[in-house]
Parts: C-alpha cells; structure tokens; sequence
C-alpha cells in the first residue's frame, strides 16, 4: 500500500463579521476587534459597547473554525455553547495564511466603505494577540495606527526582520491583568526582550483582574488614535 498523500485545495469560506457603528460614514477611529479562542465575535464585541458614541466603527470578525465547547460528550443541541477558533497546532501553516488573508479582506473592506483616512485600531485579545501579530507582521494591510496586545504574549514565530520593520509601524500597547493565570510576568518580560532586541517598545497596562477585557481600561483606551 503507498503512503498518505497531503494535498491542499484552496476552497471558498463565509466568514461572519459583527459591527457597532455600522452606520457611522465617517468615523473617527475603526477598530477591528479579535477575540479569543472559545468566544464568538456576537458576543465578544459586547465588551465594546461603551466605545459605540457615534464617532467609532468597531468591527469583529470571526474564527473561521466553530466547534461545541460543551464536554459532555453526547448529541448536541440548541441549549449547548458554540465557541470559534483562529487556529491549532493541526495543518497551522495554512489555518495561519488563511485568517491573515482573511483579516486584509477586513481591512479592504473598511477601506472601501469608510476610507483610509480614520486611525485604524487593532486589539486582539488571548488568541487574538497570536492571530493580530501574525496579520500585521504577514499580511498586505498597513500597519494599523495602534495595536493593543490584550492578554497573551507575542507568537514565537514571527521573523525578527519583519517583524521589526512591521510593529515599528505601529504603536504598541500591552495589556495584562494582575489576577490573570495565561499572561505571566516572565512571559511578559520575554516580550520585552524581544522587543527591545528589535528596536521597539510597547506601552504596559495592567487591570485588577483577571483573563477578560476590563472595561475601565477599555474605556482608557478610548483616545488611542489622538
């Protein structure tokens, strides 16, 4: 018997995106706002609600993967927790060029709808940081005016020259909180490191709690672009 063959076949995808300010023509600022792993972007964008003044366009797009988060192992159902991912460990090069490609689409589309003019703000949160820093340092889109790394370090695997040149572009914020289990003190030192190595820095934020968007900060950020 031969052996297994991989191929790969480039096939088409409905991606769901959610918006606040969807009818905002000319906004001030455009976030694009990408959650975690397990989370959907329906309800994940709920934790921006207090930036939705009028003056902001606030985008989130979705995980291309969906699976039940329920562990009881039997039939699902109507009353059992749907949650999405960027990525896995599983065929990671091409989950990784499709979201990248993915996320230029979003940027395109904010272009084309509200222009190029409005600071472009970037936030991933836990598995977002991983899946923005990839985008940014990967991807065709500008630089964003503003990246918020909210939660999770940077993915080892970015290519130190791009990625120099790439963040350089962007101003960096890092976001922790003081009660949070997955974003460590080393591995927030490690990010520094890395950093400076590459000639840039990030400004640090920290909350009170946990592994969640906190909304006083949030709201603290809410002048990023000025």
């Amino acid at each position: 018997m031969s052996q297994p063959t991989t191929r790969h076949l480039a096939v088409r995808k409905t991606a769901r995106l959610v918006e606040l300010g969807s009818g905002v023509a000319r906004p001030e600022e455009c976030w694009i706002v990408v959650h975690g792993y397990r989370q959907l972007a329906p309800r994940f964008i709920r934790r921006f609600a207090s930036l939705d003044d009028g003056r902001r366009r606030i985008v989130a797009p979705e995980g291309l993967h969906r699976f039940y988060i329920d562990e009881d192992g039997g039939a699902h159902g109507p009353e059992h927790r749907v949650g999405a991912s960027w990525m896995t460990r599983e065929d990671r090069a091409a989950d990784i060029a499709d979201y990248v490609a993915y996320l230029d689409e979003v940027a395109a589309l904010l272009d084309r709808e509200v222009g190029p003019e409005a600071p472009r703000i970037v936030l991933g949160f836990s598995q977002g940081v991983h899946t923005v820093a990839r985008w940014i340092v990967s991807g065709a889109a500008p630089a964003p005016h503003t990246t918020v790394l909210w939660g999770a370090p940077l993915p080892g695997d970015l290519e130190e020259a791009k990625a120099s040149r790439r963040l350089g572009g962007t101003r960096l914020v890092r976001v922790h909180g003081a009660a949070d289990p997955h974003d460590s003190a080393a591995a927030r030192a490690r990010d520094a490191e890395r950093l400076a190595a590459w000639g840039l820095g990030a400004q640090v934020l920290e909350h009170p709690g946990g592994h969640r968007i906190d909304p006083d900060l949030l709201g603290g950020l809410s002048t990023l672009s000025r």
